[in-house]
This record gives structure tokens, C-alpha cells and sequence, in this order.
């Protein structure tokens, strides 16, 4: 036998293999979601989720000061409200925890990067990313609402805004409100492809959303790929900064897609239902967990994103250390 082909030349060491390994988990390319509520005190984790905590202003601070080693250097901030009314009215509130977490880790921290989602879910109770009526979601209107939080959470100090609420239009809009009003370094992260999915469970479960009917009329069909590809098109036409995949293990081929097709860099966020997914099956002994959790978040780097929303930043990035 004369094999002039080995690939297991590049595989026989630990040191070759890091060599030439064509994917690595970077802690600056992830971004931590994190959950505030009003009061103080406050620390709440998720029933289905260890990872996802619901705090306070304070407990927030306290936390990240816990986790300075990571080195985690950007932030996805949800606000978590129990004042909901069918308008979302709490979503502008100026004196709201959200608020002063952006304010706050932004004098902590000067140097993270910290970004709000913009959409009514966790405001409003009908559980709907936009204003409801007579069971239809008003897209114009909505929009009005989302250029008025992504103006008060600049005013505050956020660098990126972004809105996961699919209505049309909404990237440009925001866009015009930011330049309009003095916040043109204020970038835009678009959730351009946010289907709707049956892995948001845990999340929905931190806002406390009890969603009347279903978001199928806004959120994406899980069967359209083309679709995705129009979506991009639109949110780039509409200056988006950044364009984001939502769920992000089980809609690899659309990372690809958006990675082929695309100048902007491309984030993809891997859900609480997949999380939990990972812990469940870990918990049961069905695969090491430390790495499952690694082959999937590098799985997602692999399909072509530059940057990963993930609940288990922390760890990755200190198992990168290690």
C-alpha cells in the first residue's frame, strides 16, 4: 500500500491539531444575555435554565463583578417588567431598571459593548413582540414604539440596538430615528431571521409571556430557507450593522446562507430551548456536557456566524483559558 494522501498527519497530536484547526471559540466574539427587573436584591434563575437569571440593578453589578475573569466583552440586556399592559407602556419608562443598567455598566465597565433588545414581549399582556388588536399585530405602529425605546436606551448609553421583533421596516426606520437624532454611531443589530420557534420556552418563561394566540404572523415559518435570503436583503437595504440568525443550532444551513450572502458580520443566537436541550441530556448522562456544549457552539462558528448570543458564554470563554 502507497498512500501519498494521509490526512491523519494532521491529526496525531494535540499540538498539530490546534495547528490547523479551522474553528476556535473566541470570548470576544461572544455576547451574554442578561435579564433585569425592577427592585433590589433580586436573583432569580430560571426553573429550566441555570444559566439564565432574572436580577436586579444591584444583584446585576455583583454578578459582573463575579465574572470579570471571563472577560466577556459585550452584553445583550432584556428588560423583565410585571407592570404589563396591552400597549407595552413600561418598554419607555426613563426611570426603568433597564435603563440604569445600561447607565451603570456602562460607568463600570467602559469598555463592554452593551446592546438592548428592542421589541413589547416583556411589557406587554397579550405576550406579543408589537401593539395587538382585534387579533392582529399593527406593524406601523409598532414600529413608532421600537424608534422610541432604541432613542431612549441610546440616550443611556447603549452602542447597539437590537430589534427582534420582525415587523417591516423597522431597521430603517430605528436607523433614521438614531441619525435624526445625534446617535449615528449607535449600530443596528437586526434579529433578521427570528423564526417561530418551539425553543423559546425558558426565555418566555423569565419574561413571565403568556402569549394570546401565536407570533406565526410575524415570526418566520421553521420551512422557509428563501425567505431568510429576502429578509437579509431587506435588513442590509435598510443599513443594519449586524444581521442575526435566531434559533441558531437548528437553522445551520441559514447561518450559511446569511455567511455566503452577506458583507456584514453575522450573529447567531443559541436559544434557551437549546440550551436546556444541552443540560437536559448532560443531566441524564447522555454525552459530557463541557463537550456538547463546545461542539455545538463551535458547530454554529463553523456554518459561518462571527458572533454567538449564548448562555454559556462564561464558561466557554474560561474553558478557553484553561
Amino acid at each position: 500500500m502507497n498512500l501519498l494522501e494521509r490526512p491523519r498527519r494532521l491529526r496525531q497530536s494535540e499540538s498539530i491539531r490546534l495547528l490547523v484547526r479551522e474553528v476556535t471559540i473566541d470570548p470576544s466574539k461572544l455576547i451574554l444575555p442578561l435579564f433585569v427587573c425592577e427592585g433590589k436584591g433580586i436573583e432569580k434563575k430560571n426553573a429550566h435554565l441555570p444559566q439564565l437569571f432574572t436580577y436586579s440593578t444591584d444583584k446585576l453589578m455583583v454578578f459582573l463583578k463575579s465574572i470579570e475573569d471571563a472577560e466577556i466583552g459585550t452584553f445583550l440586556l432584556f428588560g423583565v417588567s410585571d407592570k404589563k399592559d396591552s400597549k407595552g407602556s413600561e418598554a419607555l419608562n426613563s426611570d426603568s431598571a433597564l435603563c440604569h443598567a445600561i447607565a451603570e455598566i456602562r460607568g463600570k465597565y467602559p469598555k463592554a459593548i452593551v446592546a438592548t433588545d428592542l421589541a413589547l414581549d416583556p411589557y406587554t399582556d397579550h405576550g406579543h413582540d408589537g401593539l395587538y388588536k382585534n387579533g392582529e399585530i399593527l406593524n406601523d405602529e409598532t414600529v413608532e414604539v421600537l424608534c422610541q425605546m432604541a432613542l431612549l436606551h441610546a440616550k443611556y448609553g447603549a452602542q447597539i440596538l437590537a430589534p427582534s421583533d420582525m415587523m417591516d421596516g423597522r431597521v430603517g426606520a430605528i436607523r433614521n430615528a438614531l441619525d435624526a437624532n445625534s446617535y449615528k454611531n449607535a449600530a443596528i443589530l437586526s434579529y433578521t431571521a427570528k423564526y417561530a420557534s418551539c425553543f423559546y420556552g425558558p426565555f418566555r418563561d423569565t419574561l413571565a409571556s403568556k402569549v394570546i394566540g401565536d407570533k406565526l404572523a410575524y415570526q418566520m415559518d421553521p420551512s422557509n430557507r428563501r425567505e431568510a435570503e429576502r429578509e437579509l436583503e431587506l435588513d442590509i437595504s435598510e443599513s443594519a450593522d449586524i444581521v442575526m440568525v435566531k434559533p441558531a443550532s437548528h437553522y445551520l444551513d441559514i447561518i450559511s446562507d446569511f455567511r455566503d450572502r452577506s458583507l456584514v458580520p453575522v450573529a447567531a443566537y443559541h436559544v434557551s430551548g437549546e440550551a436546556a436541550m444541552l443540560e437536559l441530556g448532560a443531566k441524564n448522562g447522555l454525552f459530557d456536557r463541557k463537550r456538547a456544549i463546545q461542539e455545538v457552539t463551535t458547530s454554529i462558528f463553523r456554518a459561518g456566524a462571527d458572533l454567538i448570543a449564548t448562555y454559556f458564554a462564561v464558561e466557554l470563554s474560561r474553558w478557553g483559558k484553561q
